[in-house]
């Protein structure tokens, strides 16, 4: 029966490719990010709590991108972890850098907000707590989904040789075991709460960021009566990025909500499906990088001269 899957996941070679291919440039953008910022960080004796924001946001999509490409290689047979250890560390990382994902993502929507905010809004006064509350707000969020997500520590473990219709297939090396109903109801609905919660919020920062843009392109035409634009400023940019990503991740979340459901189970058996949950999972984290490089002008000045040597 594993032999058989083994075959059944390693004989889909373009999808397979496509999977490492993504992980592959996801791990390269993500670094260079990580990269920048380090460097930005060197040079900045006090960073603004948006830049490292972006920063812990490309960490942890270049773990799980990593964590990624070592569930491709199993799920794909090019190596066999075959022991609880592996399968429970690497799933549990997995799993814990996805809900950080969407924590660390909604965290950069409403600082933006808040920084583009005006002098007489009611968020203005958040401008200057921000700095002080930022390390709290981060701490919470890191310790609240390592508790969280503490449940695929107990639930994960080595596939055993005997067959059983009671295990969900994860890897090939692994799989999910049978656990409670009410520990299942639990967890499912901490987790749902979680995510609503966080899309609520990213929704609102968003639609609020785009209202001010509006507002403020608006009293740039009426005062200087015409219909051009205004040139936006590096605020401005970065607000239309941060607008940008956030549909984005948005519109993976619901594709890959739409795997999910349709799976009927956490990963379907089916190679052709696993396939694409993957790509659609990982998605954002791949894309994320290059949507943000938008903004950094002294980035891409660099890439392009690192680039002509």
């Amino acid at each position: 029966m594993k032999m058989d899957k083994k075959r059944k996941f390693s004989s889909y070679t373009d999808i397979r490719n496509t999977v490492f291919f993504e992980v592959t440039v996801g791990i390269a953008a993500n670094f260079a990010l990580i990269l920048f910022h380090i460097l930005t960080f060197l040079l900045k004796h006090r960073p603004k709590p948006l830049d490292l924001t972006v920063g812990q946001l490309a960490l942890i999509h270049l773990v799980m991108l990593v964590t990624t490409g070592f569930i491709a290689t199993d799920t794909f047979g090019f190596e066999d972890w075959g022991n609880d250890l592996m399968c429970k560390s690497v799933i549990y990382v997995y799993r814990l850098t996805r809900a950080l994902s969407i924590c660390t993502t909604c965290l950069l929507s409403v600082l933006q907000a808040i920084m583009l905010s005006p002098r007489n809004s009611c968020l203005a006064k958040f401008k200057h707590k921000s700095t002080h509350h930022y390390p709290c707000c981060v701490v919470f969020l890191w310790v609240f989904n390592m508790l969280l997500n503490g449940r695929f520590l107990v639930s994960i473990g080595a596939t055993p040789n005997v067959t059983s219709h009671s295990l969900v297939f994860v890897t090939e090396s692994c799989s999910q075991w049978p656990v409670s109903y009410l520990f299942r109801y639990i967890f499912f609905s901490l987790t749902n709460v979680q995510d609503i919660s966080f899309i609520g919020l990213m929704t609102l920062s968003s639609g609020y960021m785009v209202s001010l843009l509006c507002r403020h392109k608006r009293q740039f035409q009426h005062l200087h009566s015409t219909n051009l634009s205004p040139k936006a400023s590096p605020e401005e940019r970065a607000t239309q990025t941060i607008v940008l990503l956030m549909g984005f991740f948005m519109l993976m979340y619901l594709l890959d909500c739409v795997t999910f459901s349709s799976s009927g189970t956490l990963w379907h058996n089916d190679p052709i499906h696993h396939c694409v949950q993957m790509l659609v999972g990982n998605g954002y984290a791949t894309i994320c990088p290059f949507v943000l490089m938008r903004t950094e002008k002294r980035m891409i000045r660099w890439l392009a001269s690192r680039w002509k040597i």
